[in-house]
Formats: structure tokens, sequence, C-alpha cells
């Protein structure tokens, strides 16, 4: 499909039904090629669907998104030790007209909701079946935003909360880049290793490490080790 074509390009919301000339690009960011590879060939069985392209990292989708002019980006939140909530926030920036739908191995409501405040339209998690990945994809190029029902009830009760409640959750005061780095203290990583995988300076990095302990009241740093390895665990 020729990029004037596109649905951004003044198609009806819904002129990606029209048939195969209007199909809707779609754009795959996963650092996993066994996963870009299945995904591609369920994608391309659809008429209304086209793959344009394939990226492992932020960079590569930065530079495909550019050359392809994707309709949709379907994203992956962990690409190596590069975090897809970073590229989402540049998307939404550099490229606000194109519409991401997060794909991501976690099941977690915590990740839905950093994911959607971050811009995505919608969460859809890996183990959930091909089905509703494409309804999915059909929602957000719709215009609307995708959950499945659990993770709606999960989300909309979290945004409902009061401050108590808020507070009660033990990520809930973390900064994006906060809980980025408590995932990666959760992996194993070393102070060095994290700065060299965020672009940052050891102390940027360590003084993260010591506001996430007082913001999740731990005493000490082995503590919050201990802790961040076992909720690491859990979401595996």
């Amino acid at each position: 499909m020729n990029a004037e074509k596109s649905i951004l390009g003044g198609r009806s919301a819904r002129g990606w039904e029209d048939g195969e000339s209007n199909r809707a690009r779609v754009l795959i960011v996963d650092d996993h090629a066994t996963m870009r590879e299945g995904l591609a060939r369920v994608l391309e069985r659809e008429p209304q669907l086209e793959v344009c392209g394939e990226a492992d990292n932020a960079q590569r989708a930065l530079a495909m998104i550019e050359s392809t002019k994707p309709d949709v980006v379907v994203l992956d939140l962990s690409l190596g030790n590069q975090s897809g909530i970073d590229l989402l926030k540049d998307l939404k920036i550099r490229h606000p007209g194109v519409k991401v739908l997060v794909h991501s191995m976690h099941e977690d409501s915590i990740y839905a909701g950093r994911s959607l405040r971050a811009g995505a339209r919608g969460y859809v998690a890996k183990s959930e079946p091909a089905e509703n990945l494409l309804k999915a994809i059909r929602t957000v190029l719709d215009g609307e935003i995708y959950l499945n029902e659990s993770m709606s009830k999960q989300v909309l009760r979290a945004l409902v909360a009061d401050e108590d409640k808020k507070s009660a959750s033990p990520f809930g005061a973390l900064s994006d880049r906060e809980f980025e780095v408590f995932e990666m203290v959760g992996r194993g990583l070393l102070t060095k290793e994290i700065a060299a995988a965020l672009h940052l300076s050891q102390k940027t990095v360590q003084a993260h490490r010591d506001h996430i302990r007082e913001k999740m009241g731990f005493s000490d740093a082995a503590s919050l080790l201990r802790f961040a390895i076992r909720w690491t665990e859990s979401q595996n």
C-alpha cells in the first residue's frame, strides 16, 4: 500500500476495512526473531493487514517508522536492555499519528497502565490467543483503546483509586525511569551495567536506586535487591 493511502492520510477511521488495496500497515517491534516471524505470519493472513517491516530495537524502529509510514506499531516492552516505554514516549512526540499497540509478556496491570500513560492505544499479553491480538489491532485502528476485560478492570481500579490506595502499591510512587531501574536490579544487573544500558552515569543510577529504596520503604539496598529479584522472577 502506498504511503498516501495510509489511514493517516485522510481515510475514515474504518477505511482500512475497505479491501486489500487499503490494507493497514503494521510494523512489528520485538527483540526476538522467532516472535517477529510468528507475528508476521499471523498478520499476513489477514486481508486488511500488511506487515510493512520489522525492528529489533528502538533505533531501528524509529528509522523504520520514517521509511515505511506504518498505521500501527505492535511493540514489545522488553527490547533487550532498552525500554519500550521510552520508545513509546519518543513516538508520542515524534510520530503522534502512529498508533501503538503493546504486545508484552507481562500480564500485570502495572505494565498496562504505564504503557497507556506513555501513549499506547492498547495492551495485549503474549499469552493471549492470536484472535485477541487481531481484535486489538482492529480496535486500535478504529481509534479506540484496547484492553481485555480482566486487564481493563485492573487498570480502571487503579485509575479511580484514591491517593491512599495508590500509595498502598509498592510501585505507585516510582517514575517510569525508576521502575525501569527496579526491573534491571531484579534481573541482577550491577549499577555499572544499568548505567551502560541506559546511557546514564553510575552516580545517576545510584541516585535512582536510593530513591527507589526510600519510596518503597526498604531499610537497606540488600532488602530492595531481594524484593526486586523475587518480584522479577514472579513475572517470568
